[in-house]
């Protein structure tokens, strides 16, 4: 068996981003940017005003009482043609073009109307309430660097630099193959007593789809090596592959044996991890494979160590082994064996007096546990024993 961190290391570590596509902006959500950007235009496009009220000269202002003459307006969109002359005033909108001449924007509240215009007794303040041409980004500047993470923040930011559509890393297409001759649909209209529903796949479809990627269920497949076989063939366009059940050493866990006849190179076999000890992984010309146990918990544990980072690497996002952030223990745990144990728990107590609670059953078998917690407490590699209150490592999902 190998550690996780090596399991992760081998899975993880050599993958690179996928091939790059163009979308538009509106569909770039979750993706990543494949190279920087650089804004077409400068934000602003001219000096423009931060307020409503009135757009002036600031050589005009004494600080006392000034009388300025009203000749014109400059809304957003309908600029002041004009030069400002001295001793003149426009009306100014939140947005719109400074005119030539103006320097200073006085507050539409600081002012008061006269015969001919407004009077006011604000000091000169060149600049004042005034959004200089490129305030914001200047034309040509890098607004988004590669790597750059897709959300609506920063589709704002390229959509207000000029850009309609991004070059990002493709959506990776992840294959989901369940295998055994017990399982059934949850669609089923009657479930035997020997029969187990196919929960694992679309809780892996939900898990996959949240994170941007594209999940194929390949349906189910029996415990014979021709099943198997015609299956995974099936699955030869996808960037990964997902099988569910077989990884075992049973008489009818036949997963290794068909991955390897449809010429997949194993890179190991055995993850010293609780739960999801029997993980496959491989690859085939270009594929990955991750072989996944069949118990669901199991599953859902070794998708959110092994194959998230996964798909995030392969997007081009961050992928970081998930280790966790330290929180206290809600009760005492025990000595842990020769296993990373990864254990399902609860959040408790209130904002800043966050604690995690240990389900007391860690069956594998229990996805009622599974989805009544909230993340998993990571006991190392023999640890010691610990004692409540003590920090321990927490996987949030």
């Amino acid at each position: 068996m190998i550690s996780v961190k090596t399991a992760y290391d081998r899975i993880v570590g050599p993958a690179v981003p996928l091939s790059t596509e163009r979308l538009a902006l509106a569909d770039c959500g979750g993706r990543v940017l494949s190279g920087a950007i650089k804004a077409r235009r400068s934000q602003p496009g001219c000096d423009v005003s931060a307020m409503d009220g009135y757009a002036v000269n600031s050589g005009d202002l004494k600080g006392d009482e000034t009388q300025l003459k009203l000749v014109g307006v400059s809304a957003a969109g309908a600029p002041y043609s004009g030069s400002l002359q001295s001793g003149k005033t426009v009306r100014i909108y939140t947005g719109a073009a400074v005119p030539k001449g103006a320097d200073q924007v006085i507050m539409q509240e600081n002012t008061g109307p006269s015969e001919a215009g407004i009077f006011t007794d604000v000091a000169p303040k060149p600049g004042d309430h005034i959004r200089l041409q490129g305030y914001d980004f200047e034309e040509k500047q890098i607004v988004l660097e590669a790597g750059t993470y897709i959300t609506a923040k920063s589709l704002g930011v390229a959509a207000s630099a000029g850009h309609s559509h991004l070059m990002v890393f493709r959506q990776p297409r992840i294959a989901l193959l369940a295998t055994g001759d017990e399982l059934v649909a949850p669609e089923a209209t009657t479930f035997a007593p020997h029969e187990t529903v196919n929960s694992t796949v679309p809780q892996l479809m939900v898990m996959i789809r949240s994170i941007g990627a594209d999940a194929i269920d390949l349906g189910q497949a029996g415990d014979d090596i021709n099943s198997l076989r015609r299956a995974i063939t099936s699955a030869k366009d996808a960037d990964i592959l997902v099988t569910i059940g077989g990884a075992s050493v049973g008489d009818r866990d036949h997963m290794q044996e068909a991955l390897a006849a449809e010429g997949m190179t194993l890179d190991f076999w055995k993850v010293a991890m609780k739960p999801g000890k029997p993980l496959i992984f491989g690859t085939r010309n270009g594929q990955h494979i991750l072989g996944l146990p069949g118990n669901p918990a199991s599953a859902f544990v070794c998708a959110t160590i092994f194959l998230l980072p996964l798909i995030d690497k392969l997007m081009g996002r961050p992928a970081p082994m998930p280790s966790g952030i330290q929180l206290p223990s809600a009760t005492d745990l025990p000595a842990n064996g020769p296993r990373q144990n990864y254990m399902r728990a609860r959040l408790i107590g209130g904002p800043g007096e966050r604690h995690v609670d240990a389900a007391v059953s860690q069956d594998s078998g229990q996805l009622s546990v599974l989805a009544q917690s909230d993340g998993l407490i990571v006991r190392p590699p023999n640890a010691d024993a610990v004692t409540a209150g003590d920090s321990v490592p927490f996987i949030p999902f």
